[in-house]
């Protein structure tokens, strides 16, 4: 769930599957890799068996290993979601978001421009509102298992940035 945290990381998280959604990936691989070999075991019935069971654990571990850090380099905090980074000095605002909110954040109303990243098991996250007139995205809405220790993590380079004059400082 949390990586070690490295030097100048305020925040670390890797968005994994539960425990529950794993034996749920498990079990089902297992029925259809069992199921997939009914009849003779011919090599080609047990190499299709094989991939059935390991392509939706290789799935699962994949959609899991999306890290979220918050990381202070030269001064500066950074908002890293896998490969996406975001300066704190082009943010306005950040949004707790509660799952009734975090769905609603989610609908029909999101803007189409908004950047998305989200896990179907998370049911909560952040709004994060940019201020950067050179950047056509208006926001970045982000699932996060401890929304209120991200946004803690962002808050101080934010009232940094209202001190001393707004978000593009």
């Amino acid at each position: 769930m949390v990586s070690d945290m490295r030097s100048g990381e305020r925040y670390a998280e890797r968005m994994s599957l539960p425990a529950g959604g794993w034996l749920a990936v498990l079990a089902t691989a297992v029925i259809a890799a069992a199921l997939s070999n009914l009849g003779d075991m011919r090599w080609w019935r047990v190499a299709a068996s094989l991939v059935i069971l390991v392509a939706p654990v290789a799935a699962a571990w994949w959609m899991g290993r999306l890290p979220v850090r918050v990381v202070e380099t030269d001064g500066e905090v950074w908002l890293h979601v896998d490969d996406a980074r975001l300066p704190m000095s082009a943010v306005a605002e950040v949004e707790v978001l509660e799952p009734v909110a975090y769905s609603d954040a989610l609908g029909v109303a999101l803007h189409p421009l908004t950047f998305v990243v989200q896990r179907p098991w998370i049911n909560r996250g952040v709004r994060i509102v940019l201020d950067d007139p050179e950047d056509p995205t208006p926001s970045w809405v982000v699932a996060s298992r401890r929304p209120e220790r991200l946004r803690a993590a962002l808050a101080p380079a934010l009232e940094g940035a209202a001190a001393s004059g707004g978000p593009r400082g």
